[in-house]
């Protein structure tokens, strides 16, 4: 199925208990406004995440509708998704930079994982997914998860919050309230109201005490208003994004290639979770889904943009409608793809303060590292197993602290490359050298996961720009399953 949708009944909303399947459609009225939803739900994460990483958030929108029709239609249309601005990509993104590299080194990074990512899809689609889980078992993409977000801190307490740490406190409260106060869809878009809050209320602040002295994103102190909106004038309606070539280096590829663990276990949790939602087995799919992902990252980073993945925030869409149609994505890519050829709108985005980032990404890099906790607790990880505890242990104080193992004046690895490294080559020989005893508590512990398929669940890592992750494991089965009523993170 490509674009041939049957007509689901008379068109109108599902009946309780019923559901649109994804090669059907409602009423093409009713169609384009589910896709705006899904423009909303995954619109917050998709442009925040570029202006973090220092790339063009109008750029990223409009790839990212780009790589979203890829992936449909590379999936033939069986696991409906969009795919937005990955988070798992910033700590090594923040990496490169400290390190000295620009633009075209974090795109031409990222495209290399892209390419890795679109491998590992092909070795899952002729092996299976259980290899999946053999590889990279829930201790292990736990770690990593964790060590990507924590090792972020140091770039919100140091570049961002010092920008204006009144607007960014005030901002991550806001974001914690609204995530809390609010429910469903509203929650789930809580950082997207947070940087609209953050961004009026510097406004504000400029219009009544004027300008602030405070560093600016390259530590300069000076004296300047809060928002500059400066290039929003200077920006014509339309036109085309800036583009942005890549360039090579092993050092800064290895940095960022640890993002591509992440991305296995969200497109694992997205798959499951959409097969259960839609009552149909898509394991087969997975290493086609995995592949698209990847395809869709090297088509975004080939020209400037942001590395992909797949939403769990348009989970929650789909959870609350009931509509698991591909006709809403491929209407919400379209949408994106128009948003980004909108200059004026990008350079709106661009003029967001620091110090509404720095409270925004106090919430975010946080949610991000314990997600990897979450992936532990719902796959049962017992700690009390020194196979377990010793070499992730390790690796996450490697990647926490940055610290770095100089090989030449060249080459060093260091941070998340380096911790990720210890934590997955230390697991599995920590597991070939264990006593049969310890090796039996791992059997026991991967038990009650045995049959079906990955069990790495969704990392989050980009739902935490939604603020609600739509998906909850199952402790009796270890599947994926969705809440009707989105809880609250």
């Amino acid at each position: 199925m490509a674009f041939g949708w049957k007509l689901y009944g008379d068109g109108k909303t599902p009946p309780p208990g019923e559901a649109v399947a994804p090669d059907e459609r409602l009423s093409w009225p009713l169609t384009v406004g589910i896709g705006a939803q899904h423009v909303v739900a995954m619109f917050g994460a998709t442009f925040v995440f570029p202006l973090i990483m220092g790339l063009d958030a109008n750029l990223a929108i409009m790839m990212s509708g780009i790589a979203t029709i890829v992936f449909l239609l590379i999936v033939q249309g069986k696991v409906p998704s969009y795919l937005g601005t990955s988070a798992a990509f910033v700590g090594g993104v923040a990496a490169v930079r400290a390190g000295g590299g620009d633009s075209g080194d974090v795109v031409g990074a990222i495209l290399v994982s892209g390419v890795v990512l679109a491998l590992v899809g092909l070795v899952i689609q002729q092996a299976g997914p259980v290899v999946v889980n053999k590889v990279l078992p829930p201790a292990v993409t736990g770690a990593v998860v964790l060590l990507i977000g924590f090792n972020l801190a140091p770039v919100a307490a140091q570049t961002y919050w010092p920008q204006d740490q009144w607007v960014a406190l005030a901002t991550m409260a806001f974001v914690v309230v609204v995530s809390l106060a609010l429910r469903g869809f509203w929650s789930r878009i809580s950082i997207l109201l947070g940087l609209v809050f953050g961004y009026v209320l510097s406004l504000v602040l400029d219009a009544l005490s004027g300008p602030i002295t405070a560093p600016d994103g390259a530590g300069v102190v000076s004296a300047h208003d809060r928002v500059n909106l400066d290039g929003v004038g200077a920006a014509d309606w339309f036109g085309f994004p800036t583009l942005t070539a890549p360039s090579f280096s092993v050092n800064f590829s290895l940095l960022v290639l640890p993002a591509v663990i992440a991305l296995i276990a969200e497109n694992a949790g997205h798959v499951k979770a959409v097969g259960e939602m839609t009552k149909r087995n898509l394991d087969p799919v997975l290493g086609r889904a995995v592949f698209a992902d990847g395809v869709g990252t090297v088509l975004a980073s080939s020209v400037g943009g942001s590395p992909t993945t797949t939403y769990a925030e348009n989970i929650g869409v789909m959870a609350a409608t009931r509509v698991y149609s591909t006709a809403a994505y491929y209407v919400a890519a379209i949408v994106a793809i128009v948003l980004g050829l909108v200059p004026k709108f990008g350079a709106v985005v661009n003029a967001t303060p620091g110090g509404v980032l720095g409270g925004i990404t106090v919430v975010l890099y946080g949610m991000i590292g314990l997600l990897g906790a979450k992936i532990w607790k719902e796959n049962r990880v017992d700690f009390a197993n020194p196979i377990n505890l010793v070499p992730l242990a390790a690796g996450i104080i490697i990647g926490v602290g940055n610290v770095n193992l100089q090989f030449s004046d060249n080459f060093s690895l260091g941070g998340i490359s380096l911790g990720t490294i210890v934590a997955v080559v230390g697991w599995h020989v920590a597991r070939a050298l264990a006593p049969r005893e310890m090796k039996e508590s791992l059997l026991a512990e991967d038990g009650f996961r045995h049959g079906t398929g990955p069990a790495l669940g969704n990392t989050g890592a980009h739902d935490a720009a939604g603020s609600a992750d739509p998906s909850t494991l199952d402790q009796q089965t270890g599947t994926q399953t969705i809440e009707r009523e989105t809880r609250n993170p």
